[in-house]
């Protein structure tokens, strides 16, 4: 016999990127918008000057939509700090509940803290340099997480850095037995939509029900995932979600729209 012992994946995933380089990140400005980029176009995230604390992005908005169906998370977890717009307004908006981001690039996290207000941590807050799914196969945070938000890229951007149904099966596993996962599902073009149904039929495999919204910008499908399927009254949402408009300033209505435009399609 060999002496190698077979590693779990999430040990041999994390042996490919040790040493690795990791990209460099620009900042850019444009009419009161700075963004965040990583050895390419590609945006990675965005901040109004005027508006630090807002969230800038549409499809970044739509990863909030969790909110339609309960209105606190104790523990909230984002995989991918972008530019850290999620991790600000949960923090913010939710001042009893723990808001943890995960982020390998530690040159990103830097960007966030210099350029786009990331606060430092504190007893609620916390910004760990490691890998998505070390973390999500981690036995410590099992069942641990009330909300998970995953917007996985790497500098090409091409397709999600992590889509894998083992990922997807870690991340319902760290959720308690209520929670929900939304998911950024962007690639190019070419390969979207092979990409984009292949994540979506892993989602299925790993949750009781999965939902997803009408594509916006060039190539952003944002999906929640649900590891109870939801009681769905549309009169209540739409309630919730003029809530959230005045409360939060969210676009919530669209978000219903396109929950009821997904169902019709769907029957």
């Amino acid at each position: 016999m060999s002496g190698n012992t077979i590693k779990p994946a999430a040990q041999r995933y994390a042996a490919q990127q040790t040493g690795a380089q990791h990209p460099q990140v620009t900042i850019a400005e444009h009419l009161g918008v700075r963004t965040l980029h990583l050895s390419s176009e590609a945006i990675q995230g965005a901040m109004r000057l005027a508006m630090p604390e807002q969230i800038e992005l549409e499809y970044v908005q739509q990863m909030m939509m969790w909110l339609l169906f309960r209105e606190q998370a104790p523990h909230i977890v984002q995989l991918g700090l972008g530019a850290a717009a999620l991790t600000k307004f949960c923090y913010r908006q939710f001042p009893a509940a723990r808001v943890t981001a995960v982020e390998l690039n530690p040159n990103v996290i830097e960007a966030c803290r210099s350029h786009f207000k990331l606060p430092p941590d504190d007893a609620r807050l916390r910004v760990m340099q490691m890998d998505a799914m070390q973390f999500v196969c981690d036995p410590a945070n099992r069942a641990s997480v009330d909300v998970m938000q995953i917007d996985l890229y790497d500098a090409a951007a091409a397709a999600p850095a992590l889509s894998s149904p083992a990922f997807y099966q870690a991340c319902a596993a760290c959720l308690r037995d209520d929670g929900m996962l939304t998911v950024n599902l962007f690639g190019d073009p070419e390969h979207y939509a092979a990409n984009c149904t292949a994540n979506l039929e892993a989602l299925e495999a790993a949750f009781d029900a999965v939902v997803w919204l009408p594509l916006v910008h060039d190539a952003n499908t944002v999906a929640i995932a649900f590891k109870e399927a939801p009681a769905v009254d549309f009169e209540v949402l739409y309630a919730r979600a003029a809530e959230l408009r005045l409360s939060m300033k969210l676009p919530a209505a669209k978000w219903v729209q396109g929950l009821q435009e997904w169902m019709c399609d769907t029957q």
